[in-house]
């Protein structure tokens, strides 16, 4: 599958029309450099440029991804994994911790409102989750980004950290990283909120029609340890989805790290296009293609330790 999914988007990204040279001629003109600067700037990048046919570049490619080698930037002429590497860092934290807020919150109140569905605070809480499911993630961004970023400037909406503060343990440094950090979690855990309480609002309003509840009942069991039965069985099914939706962020966080300018693996596709950097944009869709791959396989796994009926069916065949 990778290797399908690396093929086809080498091949759109071979074809794409522009020119990485002509693309940072152009860039640098934006920012200010003269025709004579940004042709003197550009001058070396024609040697780096690619050769040959599609073809020939595909299997040279290939070659060196057999041999773990991304390559190097067709502008910068730093190593992609380096490259990679330092935009990832950026994505993981936010998504991780956005992801697993709106799970945790989703799942919770989920469950109270399948319990309480059939009373006022359910339908509120069901009807929320509605609204919330249909707002796609950009959205969620800009309306942050207009209250807190700009009507009511409590938080910063651009980079990842303040500049002014040396990089490493110290208390300031630290707080900056959590303030540029807010809004893009916030806007992971909002989007994603909602379709996690719909999901397991119907998933325990399953459980709850299953035999072994009644029978729970009828011995007359606890309500503490009926619950937690319901929410046990009922949260197995979204495990798979819960590890879809992280890597699923990785490719949804372009929209977001452009709202906030945020340098994580988003932005960096968008600035890698802009500059037809050929060898960073297809590293860049590798990693993302790799994370959907390794969270199926990852979910799978963890089915399986988690569930015993599955263990069980595995084990008897």
């Amino acid at each position: 599958m990778i290797w399908v999914v690396l093929t086809f988007t080498f091949v759109i990204v071979s074809i794409m029309p522009g020119d990485p040279v002509q693309a940072e001629y152009e860039l640098l003109l934006q920012q200010g450099h003269s025709p004579q600067q940004a042709e003197a700037q550009t001058a070396m990048l024609h040697r780096f440029r690619p050769t040959g046919s599609v073809l020939e570049q595909y299997l040279e490619y290939m070659g060196s991804l057999l041999r773990l080698d991304l390559g190097q930037s067709v502008v910068t002429r730093v190593d992609v994994s380096t490259i990679l590497g330092e935009a990832t860092r950026w994505t993981v934290i936010p998504v991780l911790i956005g992801t697993v807020l709106s799970f945790v919150l989703g799942v919770l109140i989920g469950v109270y409102a399948a319990i309480k569905r059939s009373g006022k605070l359910g339908d509120a809480l069901t009807l929320s989750g509605s609204l919330l499911r249909g707002l796609p993630d950009f959205v969620v961004a800009l309306i942050l980004a207009a209250i807190f970023a700009t009507l009511w400037p409590v938080l910063p909406r651009s980079g990842a950290v303040n500049i002014l503060y040396e990089p490493g343990f110290n208390l300031d440094y630290i707080l900056s990283l959590g303030q540029h950090a807010i809004l893009p979690i916030a806007t992971y855990a909002i989007s994603s909120y909602g379709g996690w309480i719909l999901a397991m609002k119907s998933s325990v309003v399953t459980v709850l029609g299953d035999d072994f509840i009644l029978a729970a009942e009828l011995r007359g069991m606890k309500r503490s340890v009926i619950f937690r039965y319901i929410a046990r069985n009922a949260i197995l099914p979204l495990f798979t989805i819960f590890a879809l939706s992280i890597a699923a962020l990785f490719s949804g966080a372009i929209f977001v790290e452009r709202i906030f300018n945020y340098p994580g693996l988003g932005m960096l596709l968008i600035n890698s296009i802009g500059r037809r950097d050929i060898t960073v944009m297809t590293g860049a869709f590798l990693l993302i293609t790799a994370a959907v791959i390794v969270a199926n396989i990852v979910a799978d796994m963890f089915y399986t330790v988690i569930d015993p009926r599955v263990r069980r069916a595995g084990d008897a065949a």
